[in-house]
């Protein structure tokens, strides 16, 4: 089987097409792969790292904030929706693929489309509750429209053809133990918060959660692992001028990037972070109560849709970033803490929306498709 893999601009488009290829290639070894990507995007070195075949488009996304920058950069936008087209096709008929995968992000774009005019078996994949620009028009034609959650279809065409797989999931996180996470992270009975805005940071999100720090090691009610991301180098610094020396509380661990999520993620009481796709995911897998605070700056305002599509099933309690501050973020942690029940119900609520089998899903639709069921 030869099957050929696009999507990018983001973690949330590539990791998924990553942990697919990889099911693939657990299930068929002598399985071709390659995966196209946009040139200089993130996916130039994410993809080649997992051990797939890349190769990169010309390709960009159109800035919808008009100014004179702006203006340029859709011009350029504009000549690489026809020179990318021509570049992906050149791809695909050399490759030959079987089968065409799509992930989502504008480089999805022109490699479906000449491969469905090639007349090439073509599938895509949508994380998040409101779907992309990309796969909105590429569901019209897919042979297949594969959905994280049913609340994406009512925004799709009526002709696409539906199927809820899930988002893949990591293993580790699927497996994680509550009591062995919370042993080898020498954590005592009190409650853990975990806290994150992803591996670059969010400001808003440090800021309060720095408050939230000084209240908690005033009471010491609370055990707190918080990752502040690339960005956020001068988070320490605030925690010190705020008057908390972590010297003195060993029951707060602030990092840069949260390397052993799935031990964390496991272990954790209550989780604090945006609400991207996959994150939600993993968040429902581990049936975690969480505090959602959707970052206003995506495309599509996705992430509001994502959190709202676990908090209209009580499986989550969301605060918009409109509404974030540091008295806002403790009120809503003292609340939850204060009611037992219900942050026992927000787990389990999440943890009913989890979909713990999505590879095994996907590589069956794969397989169908290819069969021409």
């Amino acid at each position: 089987m030869k099957v050929l893999f696009a999507g990018g601009g983001t973690a949330g488009h590539i990791n998924p097409a990553l942990a697919i290829a990889g099911y693939l290639r657990e299930k068929e070894p002598d399985a071709q792969i390659l995966y196209i990507g946009a040139k200089g995007g993130m996916e130039e070195r994410l993809v080649p790292a997992a051990g797939f075949d890349f190769q990169s488009i010309t390709i960009s996304g159109f800035q919808r904030k008009l100014n004179w920058k702006n203006i340029k950069k859709n011009v350029k936008t504009v000549v690489h929706v026809f020179t990318s087209s021509r570049e992906a096709r050149k791809i695909i008929r050399e490759f030959q693929p079987d089968l065409c995968v799509g992930t989502g992000g504008y480089v999805a774009g022109p490699v479906l489309r000449e491969a469905m005019k090639l007349k090439i078996p073509s599938i895509i994949h949508e994380q998040n509750a409101f779907p992309g620009v990309t796969n909105k028009m590429l569901s019209k034609h897919a042979d297949k429209t594969m959905l994280a959650v049913l609340d994406a279809q009512k925004y799709l065409d009526p002709s696409a053809k539906c199927v809820l797989t899930g988002n893949p999931v990591r293993q580790a996180v699927i497996r994680a133990n509550r009591e062995e996470s919370r042993k080898a992270l020498h954590l005592d009975e009190r409650p853990l918060i975990l806290s994150f805005g992803g591996s670059l940071g969010a400001r808003k999100i440090n800021e309060a959660v720095a408050d939230l720090l000084v209240k908690s090691a005033k009471t010491g009610r609370f055990q707190h692992i918080h990752g502040y991301g690339q960005w956020g180098g001068w988070f320490p610094d605030l925690l010190k001028e705020k008057g908390l020396n972590l010297s003195e509380h060993p029951e707060i661990d602030i990092r840069e990037y949260i390397n052993n999520m799935p031990e964390c993620l496991a272990a954790a009481d209550l989780v604090i972070c945006r609400a991207g796709a996959i994150s939600l995911s993993e968040l429902q897998a581990q049936g975690k109560a969480s505090v959602l605070i959707p970052s206003p700056n995506v495309a599509e305002n996705h992430q509001y849709h994502n959190a709202m599509a676990m908090v209209s099933r009580n499986a989550a309690a969301i605060l918009e970033e409109k509404d974030l501050s540091g008295s806002a973020l403790c009120k809503m942690v003292d609340d939850l803490f204060q009611k037992p029940r219900t942050i026992r119900s927000l787990g389990e609520n999440a943890h009913s929306m989890a979909i713990l089998d999505t590879n095994e899903r996907i590589y069956k639709i794969m397989k169908e498709v290819l069969a021409g069921i």
